[in-house]
């Protein structure tokens, strides 16, 4: 008897046998084949758990999808988490997948918080669907794309979606740097190393009123930056 896909199974941090991620999946995935299941959840992610990248929790239970559903919130590590365990309470393949992005448009707050403009280990989800793996990153809810100009990430199941390379206004936002690969359960260890080797200010994270920090630098990026033809 061949032994089960791990891609499919409950794992420490995609816990799609706890009950609240069960319930959820059940409500959004709905009908249909896994395509259309697997798009309905990434829409329900991205929109319905606001990104928050100044409250990062890096222990065990605040990296599990089931805390993301608790919170109501997260950056983009537990939002890929908890969409891949969401598929896998679907009965859809998924991995948790890790990538080096430069945020070109990067705050200065939280440039000074990081020490540098580079996402590592940002996350995004890997779908199996339609017999190949599919790239879907949930991070970014459409009223923050609406409110900083940026292009929503829209998914359909058959092409990656991932990052856009400019903003609304034509300017360079995200470049990805390095893939560091997509992952039956989220290496927690990896992250804690990464963080602490590229992350010396990353204690001073925080909630305060990050989306008016974010929109401030915008504008202030805005005045200083010509805009592509």
């Amino acid at each position: 008897m061949p032994a089960p896909d791990p891609s499919l199974l409950p794992s420490t941090f995609l816990d799609a046998d706890h009950p609240s991620v069960q319930s959820w999946a059940r409500k959004h995935a709905g009908a249909g084949d896994d395509r259309t299941r697997a798009v309905r959840l990434y829409y329900a992610v991205r929109d319905g758990f606001r990104y928050d990248p100044y409250r990062i929790d890096l222990s065990p239970d605040g990296l599990k999808a089931s805390r993301v559903l608790a919170n109501g919130f997260g950056w983009c590590v537990p939002k890929a988490v908890l969409l891949a365990a969401a598929c896998r309470a679907s009965g859809i393949a998924a991995r948790v997948g890790l990538a080096d992005v430069r945020n070109h448009l990067s705050t200065e707050r939280l440039r000074q918080t990081m020490g540098t403009d580079i996402f590592y280990c940002h996350g995004y989800t890997a779908i199996a669907l339609d017999g190949r793996w599919v790239k879907a990153t949930p991070a970014f809810n459409v009223e923050l794309c609406h409110k900083l100009g940026l292009h929503t990430l829209e998914f359909d199941g058959r092409e990656d979606s991932i990052y856009h390379p400019f903003d609304t206004a034509g300017r360079r936002h995200m470049e990805y740097v390095a893939l560091r690969g997509e992952f039956d359960e989220l290496p927690r260890q990896m992250l804690l190393e990464v963080f602490a080797q590229h992350y010396p200010g990353m204690g001073r994270l925080s909630g305060a009123s990050w989306e008016d920090d974010l929109a401030g630098d915008r504008l202030k990026a805005s005045a200083d930056t010509p805009r592509s033809a």
